[in-house]
């Protein structure tokens, strides 16, 4: 299954939750309408014996009106919720009491988790997401967000002090198959969802409160309703325990099979069985598992990299499979052992050298002894790499991360420094414009900002190489930065984008990157229709197909040749070529926003179309591979690094 197929299948379980969602509430309405039935009969005269077979103490239309009132409640409740989760990952890892670690931090374990988390992003080619540390002594982890602009990775204190590395780049490939296959999304609003059948409960409890404190405070005389109050606040109560054991079920029907699929793509990205096989014996070893003690932590166990919480119905309401069962998947020839795991190891044993991020030596050996099969052709090779990771795509994130200048690496993690870094990778190389952009910058931007900018501007950065992979690592920077500063930020970008009165592919690419990750569109109420087809979207099609034909081509005729062998392979006939100058930054960016909600499925068909257009001529540019990364960002579909046969086509 590929990372099309994926997004599919996650749309399909959009769909599951809301049907499981919806039987829920009919079954909450059921049971609080016999609620009120009741408790309408027995208030009416007092013997419930007799009033039970009374049919005219409560009309129809009363008990539509609960059903509507019942109904109002739970949908409001979910939007409520979804509203305070409005912020994706961030809002999760800040419920759970997670530290967001600095990325310049210096203790090794925090460094050594960033190390870590950076590798794996750069190697699939998406932006950096920030990392949180939750104070739990289990072992455990999570991915949260609605898309991979938005999404953290947190991690206990537990999986930081007790996991080697190769064992915690295990867990952290397996919340990367979280964020590349579109789980988070459907995760984070089965939050929502939940939160709403569950607030039945909790009007029944607070109930219950209310009437025991004041229902019987009147001793002179008889207090008829508090009695019947007390059973109705008890009723809902009892339907609020219907209510999770429903939203558990949920969680089991959605959340089960996706670890088992998570596990093995973790195996595949890493080529390493023994990383996460170990962390999940180390779990099963350790007196504390993966347990955790915050009271958000039952609400949000779907979300976590193990079981978080037990339940008294056990492996029937468990959002995980056993944990023998995962690890047996992974080591068939495991002996049903766990390893004792000590509260506190030394961490001698399980540090690499600080500040060397990497696979480790035993696994490089593997990848490089590795038979590489026969290389495919060039647009299949890209168009398989999407949304997918692996162990050598690692080896190269790794060795990249290495290279890029400490100076370079510690700006990137700096919200005021992250600013310069973008400034200097969007200069330009013709010295009469990167002088126009220079005057620009010297007065509208923080003045600290342009000196710092001085400081960092080095030719290499803005190579091929390394523009995308320091954008993404700048990203998580510049989302901390205030309104104010990123406003200013923005008008900047645009005026360096202008300066040369033209619209560069990859500048614009950059600037939408940007927008798309800190100004996400998450849909949280009402989804925006998902497109079917391309032939419905021909004039959007038609913009970005000619923005890269003509970004490739050598000649305004080969720019033409390469738009209809595209063209062609779509079936698109009606579209034509758009001459360079008669579009701008808004027409790419309205195109690109439109193409973005093309479904699952069709969307391989529109990128394959941009693989001919950058291999039109029989050679990838390195220039041409990064622009299509940065479009391939911007459509979700993210394009990592790709390495095949020796061959680096960044």
């Amino acid at each position: 299954m590929n990372f099309f197929q994926h997004q599919d299948q996650a749309r399909k379980r959009t769909g599951l939750l809301v049907l499981l969602f919806a039987l829920a509430v009919a079954s909450l309405i059921a049971l609080t309408n016999i609620l009120v039935l009741v408790f309408a009969l027995y208030a009416s005269n007092g013997d419930l014996s007799e009033s039970l077979v009374n049919t005219e103490v409560v009309a129809l239309d009363s008990l539509l009106s609960v059903s509507l009132g019942v109904l109002s409640i739970i949908l409001l409740a979910s939007l409520f919720k979804l509203i305070q989760l409005s912020r994706g990952g961030r809002a999760v890892a800040e419920a759970l009491s997670g530290k967001k670690i600095n990325p310049n931090t210096d203790d090794p374990d925090e460094r050594r988790v960033r190390n870590v988390v950076e590798e794996m992003a750069i190697a699939a080619g998406i932006p950096v997401p920030p990392v949180y540390l939750f104070e739990e002594q289990g072992i455990n982890a999570f991915a949260a967000g609605y898309q991979t602009g938005d999404a953290v990775i947190g991690v206990s204190r537990g999986c930081v002090n007790l996991l080697d590395r190769d064992e915690l780049q295990g867990v952290i490939a397996h919340e990367f198959s979280h964020i590349l296959h579109g789980d988070m999304r459907l995760n984070i609003r089965l939050m929502g969802v939940l939160h709403g059948i569950l607030v039945i409960g909790i009007i029944g409890y607070y109930l219950l409160r209310v009437v025991s404190r004041v229902g019987y405070r009147r001793r002179s005389g008889r207090n008829d309703l508090a009695l019947p109050l007390l059973l109705l606040g008890g009723g809902l109560a009892i339907i609020g325990y219907a209510g999770t054991f429903f939203g558990n079920l949920i969680k089991a029907a959605v959340s089960r099979q996706r670890e088992y699929l998570a596990d093995a793509s973790a195996v595949r990205y890493t080529r390493n069985p023994a990383g996460i096989g170990g962390a999940l014996k180390k779990i099963g070893g350790f007196v504390k598992g993966s347990h955790l003690e915050h009271p958000k932590a039952a609400e949000m166990s779907h979300l976590f990299f193990a079981q978080a919480i037990s339940h008294f119905l056990g492996s029937l309401m468990a959002t995980h499979p056993p944990l023998s069962e995962r690890i047996k998947r992974i080591d068939p020839n495991w002996n049903g052992q766990y390893p004792h795991v000590a509260q506190q190891p030394p961490k001698t044993i399980f540090m690499r050298e600080v500040g060397q991020p990497g696979v480790s030596p035993n696994v490089a050996s593997r990848m490089s002894a590795s038979i590489i099969p026969e290389q495919p052709k060039v647009e299949d090779v890209l168009l398989a790499s999407v949304g997918e990771l692996a162990a050598d795509q690692l080896s190269y994130a790794s060795n990249l991360l290495t290279s890029i200048p400490e100076t370079v690496m510690d700006a990137a993690h700096d919200p005021f420094s992250a600013r310069a870094m973008i400034y200097c990778l969007l200069l330009d190389r013709r010295p009469a414009v990167e002088l126009k952009q220079w005057q620009q910058l010297e007065s509208t931007a923080d003045a600290r900002v342009f000196a710092e900018m001085r400081r960092l501007n080095r030719p290499e950065i803005r190579t091929p190489r390394f523009r995308l992979p320091i954008l993404e690592l700048c990203l998580p920077a510049l989302a901390e930065l205030s309104d104010e500063h990123y406003q200013i930020f923005k008008t900047n970008l645009i005026h360096l984008i202008k300066a040369d009165q033209a619209v560069e592919l990859f500048e614009w690419a950059v600037y939408r990157i940007i927008i798309q990750y800190i100004e996400p569109d998450h849909g949280l109420i009402f989804s925006k229709r998902q497109i079917k087809s391309l032939k419905s979207v021909g004039k959007a099609t038609e913009l970005l197909l000619s923005a890269l034909a003509a970004a490739g081509a050598d000649s305004p005729d080969k720019a033409i040749e390469s738009f209809s062998r595209a063209k062609e392979m779509l079936g698109l006939r009606r579209i034509q070529f758009v001459s360079y100058g008669e579009y701008g930054l808004r027409d790419l960016s309205r195109a690109l926003a439109i193409l973005n909600r093309l479904r699952p499925l069709v969307k391989p068909k529109l990128l394959k179309a941009l693989c001919l257009c950058v291999n039109y001529d029989g050679q990838v540019k390195p220039i041409e591979m990064e622009l299509l990364r940065a479009i391939s960002v911007s459509l979700d579909c993210p394009m990592p690094p790709v390495v095949e046969a020796g061959v680096i086509f960044t």
